[in-house]
């Protein structure tokens, strides 16, 4: 009888198991729906209500069991299965992701919780979920954020922020204002994104600490410390149009002190497309490459020193379907075509002395060859910038005081330049957070700059946040702005074309007024969703805004400061859903109003949407190591720039959007194999419209008969009385395209 109970144990054991079991804690409190699972064999449960697990039919042998819950850093265990049940708790703690480090909004590094200046933070993961070949299409999933693009010949862009227009916003990296001016245009395609740590967006006015072209936001890409860097990393895929992007990244030690970081960034795409049969490609040819450099060196103290580089260059061209390059500069065979060469350097040092003092500076080198059919515009750019800034804590007062001097050279081939534009911009800020309590912090900040064109610059601001409990904060920002307008290299539709540019006075500097109202909190549910909730309002005044005048005259743009007042307000609401069966949820939704009033006449400016919505949807089962990612965007109504009343083409655009969808294998060790469908819906601009580039079949204007005054006259051949034009553009002319790819990190 013994040996048939023993006999009926082992064949119980070999069929059915051992049992593990436990509970999860958190903060002392049991945490609900938590995933418990086995590593080798992906076996495992989900915690109950009260933070209880069990796993059962686990043979004997040597595992490692993790529990893991969104929002928490997960905790991984070696144990032992033997012949008896096993039972083991788990005690994890809340990640940092819900608290990040931000050092945009105050030049200081802060907990993002803490900050008085609200700061939206993207990390790798983020960028992830939509590939794409740079960073200016990495945002269009970014609420209140779009990427324009200006021409639908060469497809260059710029970043819109709360409607307003890309010279608005400064982009900068590591914190230097390297991308500017030409780069507005160009330069954004460049940046690897396999060397990006995070992207912080500052939503509002910051040229109180940044000076001008900061007057609608700005967007800081901060690249990765070689520590934190992997070993190697490669990325490359391919699309259905031809598009092939590759990312390579590795980092080196140069003996004990040295910290060596190198990304290169390669993108071709040579398949001329004309989907819409207007015969100009629908999207520009281009052959690419950057490469990237940081040293960062070992100090005393644990003082800061790194030095970075980069090398851009680009080949792209867009035009009629035959042209080629020996047609560049022409006025056979219509062809938009850019050259760009550009290098930069940057840095920062900290002064070895007590006193904790920080030396930053960059320099760029930009040069564009380009012709528009047969206008070429040839320019040169040169940018240097150096700040030292002054940290210094004093009780409760947290104190910094800046001293910056920005150099800048332009000259191009245009009748608008006569001579080089050469100038030294210095400039003061300082700024003070005063601790007033635990729950209440005031900033605040004023910055003094000298132009030697306008005079004196004077930018204040001030900042309060309330935090009521752990999970709430309440914040209010009020500043004012200014920009100085460099208009050849921030209007690119002041080159492409037919319509004469006109420019009607000397240029004034722009100035803003703006108060910025944010909330910010996290919710535990008792179901183990965790969601946080981010919700702005805005009001932005502006005086001397300068707008291009695409409706007084359709043949011209007309450019001067508005003799009235452009207002920027609207409300937006960012939801971050993190729920325990893996789904993760971001969202975002914008109304906004962005209008301008002259002569007591108010209109909503041109290439302005009133709505724009963004989500990010994630689903991972570790069963089966895969992960989907849906990602997409809808856009409002925008106002269009049409060329005469006679112009058949929709004064508006209507409502739209781009869905893109990713599954990821992750199942291989060191190796990560993607797909998916981006822009699911197929749409392009084209829908709805006779045509999207006016007079495509005449882009030299030879058949159009003009008045005494230069009006386009209605003729036969060209009874909408049109000439060419092609800044009728709003969305990607490029349609629905499938992709793969293939990622390999050893770290």
């Amino acid at each position: 009888m013994k040996h048939l109970i023993l006999l009926i144990n082992l064949v119980s054991f070999s069929l059915f198991g051992q049992n593990i079991s436990g509970r999860v804690f958190s903060n002392g409190e049991p945490l609900a729906f938590a995933n418990v699972y086995l590593t080798e064999i992906s076996k495992g449960a989900t915690a109950n209500e009260n933070g209880v697990f069990n796993i059962s039919g686990i043979e004997p042998g040597q595992y490692h069991i993790s529990a893991s819950f969104t929002g928490y850093k997960t905790q991984t265990k070696p144990i032992s299965v033997k012949d008896e049940n096993l039972t083991l708790n788990f005690y994890l703690e809340e990640s940092q992701m819900l608290d990040e480090v931000v050092v945009t909004g105050t030049l200081k590094a802060v907990s993002r919780l803490e900050s008085p200046v609200p700061v939206e933070v993207y990390s790798p993961t983020f960028l992830k979920k939509n590939p794409t070949p740079n960073i200016f299409e990495a945002l269009q999933n970014v609420n209140g954020v779009r990427p324009q693009i200006n021409c639908n010949v060469c497809n260059t862009g710029d970043i819109h922020i709360n409607g307003l227009e890309g010279p608005y916003t400064l982009v900068l990296i590591d914190g230097m204002p390297i991308v500017s001016g030409l780069s507005t245009v160009y330069g954004l395609s460049g940046i690897p994104n396999s060397l990006i740590e995070q992207v912080e967006i500052v939503k509002g006015p910051a040229s109180s600490l940044y000076g001008s072209e900061a007057v609608g936001g700005l967007i800081n890409i901060i690249t990765k410390l070689p520590e934190h860097a992997p070993i190697v990393f490669a990325d490359s895929y391919v699309s259905g149009w031809g598009e092939v992007n590759t990312d390579l990244g590795f980092k080196a030690r140069l003996g004990a002190k040295t910290d060596i970081l190198t990304g290169i960034n390669y993108f071709n795409y040579s398949n001329p497309v004309d989907n819409n049969n207007d015969n100009f490609t629908d999207l520009t040819l281009q052959d690419r490459i950057s490469v990237f450099q940081k040293w960062n060196f070992k100090r005393a103290n644990h003082r800061v020193f790194s030095l970075a580089g980069r090398y851009f260059y680009e080949d792209r061209w867009g035009g009629e379907m035959q042209w080629n390059p020996s047609f560049r500069g022409g006025d056979q065979i219509y062809g938009e075509s850019i050259y760009t060469s550009r290098f930069e350097v940057l840095g920062k040092y900290q002064l070895p002395i007590s006193e904790k003092v920080l030396f930053q500076f960059s320099y760029t080198d930009h040069h564009q060859n380009s012709v528009y059919g047969d206008t070429p515009y040839i320019a040169d750019q040169r940018i240097g910038f150096g700040q030292f800034t002054w940290d210094k804590p004093v009780k409760n007062h947290d104190l910094l005081f800046g001293a910056a001097a920005r150099y800048n050279f332009y000259n191009d081939n245009t009748p608008a330049t006569v001579e080089a534009d050469e100038l030294v911009i210095p400039s003061l800020f300082v700024q003070d957070e005063i601790k007033l309590n635990e729950k209440h912090n005031l900033l605040l900040g004023a910055r003094y700059d000298y132009d030697k064109r306008h005079g004196n610059i004077f930018t204040p601001r001030v900042a309060y946040k309330f935090k009521p409990t752990k999970n709430d904060i309440f914040r209010v920002n009020a500043g004012t702005g200014f920009r100085v307008v460099n208009l050849f290299t921030e209007e690119h539709a002041a080159l492409t074309g037919a319509r004469d540019v006109i420019i009607a006075e000397a240029l004034k500097p722009e100035r803003s007024y703006n108060v910025n109202l944010n909330y910010m909190t996290k919710i535990f549910t008792k179901g183990g969703v965790i969601i946080g909730l981010d919700a702005s309002t805005w009001y932005t005044h502006f005086n001397n805004i300068i707008l291009p005048n695409y409706d007084t005259n359709p043949n011209q743009i007309i450019y001067d400061n508005l003799d009235g007042k452009a207002i920027s307000k609207g409300v937006s609401l960012n939801i971050d859903a993190m729920f325990s069966n893996g789904i993760k949820l971001l969202a975002g939704a914008t109304l906004q109003d962005v209008s301008k009033t002259e002569n007591g006449v108010t209109e909503r400016q041109i290439l302005t949407e009133s709505f724009t919505g963004t989500w990010a949807a994630s689903y991972k089962t570790h069963k089966y190591n895969l992960l989907l990612d849906y990602t997409g965007n809808l856009y409002g109504p925008m106002r269009l720039p049409l060329l005469g009343d006679l112009d058949p083409r929709q004064p508006e655009s209507p409502y739209w959007s781009i869905q893109n969808i990713q599954l990821t294998f992750d199942g291989l060790k060191n190796f990560e194999i993607y797909g998916g469908v981006k822009n699911l819906l197929n749409w392009t601009p084209n829908k709805g419209n006779p045509f999207i580039i006016a007079r495509a079949h005449d882009p030299f204007d030879e058949n159009v008969q003009f008045d005494n005054q230069g009006n386009a006259l209605a003729t036969n051949d060209n009874p909408y009385a049109l000439t060419f034009d092609p800044s009728y553009v709003y969305a990607p002319n490029q349609g629905r395209r499938l992709f793969f790819g293939l990622r390999y990190t050893l770290n």
